[in-house]
């Protein structure tokens, strides 16, 4: 479908500048469309690979070439710093390897073996979780890996935009975003790469939900690496241990700045007593804060 030729668009090159970014615009609007429908399918993958990842031991593993490739290395490479996910448990198989990343190596999409090559050296095995991305679900390098990796006992997630893809046929979990044809025939970059994207998004994002590492809407366990983001851990604990920024920057100063355990000590406990019950609570704030801390309505 990604490869077919959209007649709407077959004179853009004669277009105004505004008729073309508005006929874009609207191209992106349908490509987040698109993933509605697979709404249930990402829950379903997302659980599934909490359910293996809570261990500690898995790693998220990431399988692409060209756009669906970068796009994956996007994704993951920012659940380091955004959700303190260790860099160990996240890897990534790209077709050409990293230097595809900035200067395309489209020959190696057809690599198979170079696929089974990075599975091998990655140990992937039945702790891990392997997403492979292919808006056409049949590049080589990215079904070989898929099968490779399943074949090792990983759980498998496909993500595609071809409808009856040999890529969601192969998975654990397929997950189906039917952009269509694109604005420029072939051209994935555009509608099925932001799909690609939003659908990375909702896994990842909602797997460190589900992992602990988001409370309340914040990102509890983000890494206070710069001034910013050691101002934003300040005003984070203040808010969720209802305090100033004074004992919310105190607090963080006694625990390294870590922002669950600041949280805990702005609230009262020690250190010690602090690191203790995250531990007990399996790293989970509201758990660790107690019945005082409400559980709200679910939407």
């Amino acid at each position: 479908m990604t490869e077919a030729v959209d007649s709407r668009f077959s004179d853009l090159d004669c277009w105004t500048s505004l008729q073309g970014v508005a006929a874009i615009w609207e191209s992106q609007l349908a490509a987040v469309a698109a993933v509605g429908p697979a709404l249930p399918a990402i829950a379903a993958a997302v659980d599934a690979a909490a359910e293996r990842l809570a261990s500690g031991a898995g790693r998220l593993a990431y399988a692409g070439a060209g756009t669906s490739a970068r796009i994956a290395v996007q994704d993951g490479s920012e659940l380091a710093p955004t959700f303190d996910w260790p860099e160990g448990r996240v890897l990534f198989l790209v077709a050409g390897g990293p230097a595809a990343l900035l200067r395309a190596a489209e020959g190696a999409e057809d690599d198979r073996a170079d696929a089974l090559r990075q599975v091998r050296e990655g140990h992937l095995g039945p702790a891990d979780i392997l997403i492979a991305v292919a808006a056409s679900g049949r590049t080589p390098f990215t079904l070989a890996a898929a099968e490779a990796a399943r074949g090792a006992g990983a759980l498998v997630i496909g993500v595609s935009n071809s409808p009856g893809a040999p890529l969601l046929a192969l998975a654990d979990h397929p997950i189906l975003a039917d952009t269509g044809a694109e604005l420029l025939a072939g051209s994935t970059r555009m509608k099925a790469g932001t799909a690609q994207k939003v659908v990375l998004n909702m896994i990842s994002t909602q797997l460190m939900v589900r992992l602990g590492r988001v409370h309340r809407g914040l990102m509890v366990e983000m890494r206070p690496v710069n001034d910013k983001l050691r101002a934003r851990a300040v005003r984070m604990v203040a808010r969720l241990a209802e305090c100033g920024e004074g004992c919310a920057a105190d607090a963080l100063a006694r625990t390294g700045f870590d922002i669950k355990q600041a949280v805990l000590v702005a609230s009262g406990a020690s250190p010690d007593e602090a690191a203790r019950r995250l531990k007990a609570a399996q790293g989970d704030l509201r758990a660790s804060l107690g019945p005082g801390d409400p559980t709200p309505d679910r939407p």
